[in-house]
């Protein structure tokens, strides 16, 4: 089957002999070989940012760059105008990364309160309106990152509109609060 996208290449399910061993080779040169070293800069590196290596070396593979900074919703640091606290778990894994950290206040909370609540923030905003324009939800993201570079910031969050955020802003990716916490 061909369409738009495809190679020309053989399936590789069907493909059996010389042909599967030319495609695989092919293939498997295409992928790069890192050096042990390199490994083991960047599993220290996925550490110091709280991340699982294969999160970490997903960003990397996708975007180039090295993450440079978190973009944390209110919902994904527990923060809520009735509860303007971050609770223990949270703020320590917050203070421990080593990598800009910046908030965006869900509405009806205020960038403020979202600020006192963790004092390991190096700053906040608001965030965009859950259903946003496109246009509004990327001024929103990009007034957040400042100067910072989109595809160098992780976005961690809750649900799946915070996860389009990622789009709007041209962000590196976006991690689940529960994965990013857990742990």
């Amino acid at each position: 089957m061909s369409g738009i996208g495809h190679n020309g290449g053989p399936a590789l399910e069907r493909a059996t002999g010389w042909k599967r061993h030319c495609w695989t080779a092919a293939r498997a040169a295409l992928l790069p070989t890192l050096p042990i070293e390199v490994v083991r800069l960047r599993v220290k590196r996925a550490a110091e940012l709280g991340l699982d290596y294969k999160t970490y070396a997903g960003v990397r593979a996708q975007t180039g760059h090295d993450v440079v900074a978190f973009l944390f919703s209110s919902n994904a640091l527990r923060v809520t105008a009735l509860r303007p606290v971050a609770p223990d778990a949270v703020a320590g894994k917050l203070a421990a990364v080593k990598a800009g950290r910046l908030g965006l206040a869900v509405a009806p909370l205020s960038p403020g309160v979202l600020e006192a609540a963790n004092p390991a923030l190096d700053g906040a905003s608001a965030a965009p309106y859950a259903l946003a324009p496109w246009g509004a939800a990327r001024a929103a993201i990009r007034a957040a990152l400042g100067k910072l570079p989109g595809d160098g910031v992780l976005l961690v969050g809750t649900h799946g509109l915070e996860a389009e955020w990622c789009a709007a802003g041209r962000l590196a990716g976006y991690v689940p609060a529960e994965r990013y916490f857990a742990g």
